[in-house]
């Protein structure tokens, strides 16, 4: 007999303890890079109002673990979208099926969790506030996310509605919501950039030299112009950020010539690969989401529920 836990959003967000999450995304991350993960290239099937992704992959020593997400437009609220589906979370040894659980806050967190080990790993030291740029969901996971791990770093919040910013910067001891997305850039080092654009919301003359930029949003099109790629180092989770086309690649990164190269963060991580090189220098992660991220994510959920007896179980 084998047994199956489901989580519901409030259960599995609850199981997602902010440290540990960060420590199986850097796992998958250097696992991503030493190329000891199994997950194809993100797949999609294409509805009129939107599509449904499926990314499977594997992680030694996390399991095996696959996520169906749907990234709809949001008519409601024009320029937005949602990012709704499920987790499901396999024993890696014998392939029994282990766990399922909401994928929008696991999704949540680990895209974070990326973002903020960039962040640590790349960006200038004690080097002024931070930018969230965005009042969406992802944005309101990573202010989230700061405040757990770093509730004394000044976080500027920036949006295209003032009441939602201000409304995301109340989520941080530290927070304060901007006058608008380019002074917050102007006067930060490091930028997060969480957004539902379809077209560029930072240019390159607001950034100052030495500023790291993370860019997790634009699912439907560029969050950052051409300028700042061209003059940034570049760092993604995966190579295939740049060699394969959206929804799996960046559209920022489409198109690069033959000489710029984009490092995997986790060659970072592990002391493979050199990160920031000097103070002046323009870094940028750009993020696409990988199955190995969800994978770690749903290790930890799953394990924190178990501990922890949250969920409901059925016996099979």
């Amino acid at each position: 007999m084998s047994e199956i836990r489901f989580l519901d959003g409030a259960q599995t967000r609850a199981a997602l303890e902010p440290r540990r999450v960060l420590e199986a995304v850097a796992t998958a991350l250097v696992a991503i890079a030493r190329d000891q993960v199994s997950a194809p290239p993100r797949i999609a099937a294409h509805a009129p109002g939107g599509l449904l992704g499926a990314m499977p992959g594997h992680v030694p020593g996390l399991g095996l673990a696959a996520k169906l997400v749907s990234v709809f437009a949001d008519p409601e609220r024009p320029g937005r979208s949602s990012h709704r589906g499920i987790v499901a979370l396999f024993d890696a040894v014998d392939g029994r099926p282990l766990a399922l659980m909401d994928a929008e806050p696991l999704t949540e967190i680990r895209t974070a969790a990326s973002a903020t080990l960039s962040a640590r790993t790349l960006a200038l030291p004690g080097a002024g506030p931070v930018a969230v740029v965005g009042t969406g969901a992802q944005a309101r996971a990573q202010v989230t996310l700061l405040a757990a791990l770093e509730p004394a770093t000044p976080v500027l919040v920036a949006g295209r509605d003032a009441g939602r910013a201000e409304s995301v910067a109340a989520l941080h001891p530290a927070g304060r919501p901007a006058r608008g997305i380019e002074d917050a850039v102007r006067e930060a080092r490091t930028v997060f950039c969480c957004t539902g654009a379809v077209r560029p919301v930072i240019h390159r003359d607001w950034l100052a030299p030495g500023t790291h930029v993370s860019s997790v949003g634009g699912s439907h099109g560029p969050e950052l112009d051409a300028a700042t790629v061209r003059d940034a180092t570049l760092f993604a989770e995966w190579s295939g950020a740049a060699a394969t086309l959206p929804p799996s690649g960046a559209h920022e990164l489409q198109g690069l010539p033959p000489e710029r190269s984009v490092t995997p963060l986790g060659a970072v991580l592990a002391g493979d690969s050199p990160g920031r090189r000097d103070e002046s220098e323009l870094t940028l992660f750009k993020s696409t989401g990988h199955a190995a991220l969800d994978v770690a994510a749903a290790h930890v959920a799953h394990a924190v529920a178990r501990s922890e007896g949250r969920g409901s179980c059925v016996t099979r």
